[in-house]
């Protein structure tokens, strides 16, 4: 099994930055990737970010590209979503996953445990 925990949620101003952070726990080192999604109210969730363990590989769909950059503490067993330049239509929970064996990045089913979530609202 496998915990995991997000934090850095909040209100801030279009154009503003935050950061979320991911704490794992658990049997951690028999994951393979770790993702970022977000489900804004009325959408489906979609996939923001995912990092390899193992290897520094990351992904990002081209909507949060060049603005969001996830990153990892091995030694920390936590991962990070660094949000910058932030929109309101960025206005979402925000949930980190654990995948144990990765067969698509953007494919919540790839992912056997999922965080709580974390409320990220931005104003304009």
């Amino acid at each position: 099994q496998v915990q995991l925990v997000e934090s850095g949620g909040g209100l801030v101003q279009a154009g503003d930055s935050l950061r979320l952070s991911c704490a794992a726990s658990g049997r951690t080192f028999s994951s393979d990737a770790m993702g970022w999604f977000r489900q804004a109210p009325g959408k489906a969730r979609e996939f923001v970010a995912g990092i390899r363990w193992n290897f520094r590989f990351t992904y990002y769909p081209d909507s949060v590209k060049g603005r969001f950059t996830i990153s990892r503490d091995n030694a920390k067993n936590t991962v990070y979503l660094q949000m910058n330049s932030l929109k309101p239509e960025d206005t979402a929970v925000y949930y980190c996953a654990a995948s144990l064996r990765l067969l698509s990045w953007a494919q919540e089913s790839s992912y056997n445990y999922w965080g709580q979530g974390t409320q990220v609202t931005v104003s304009s």
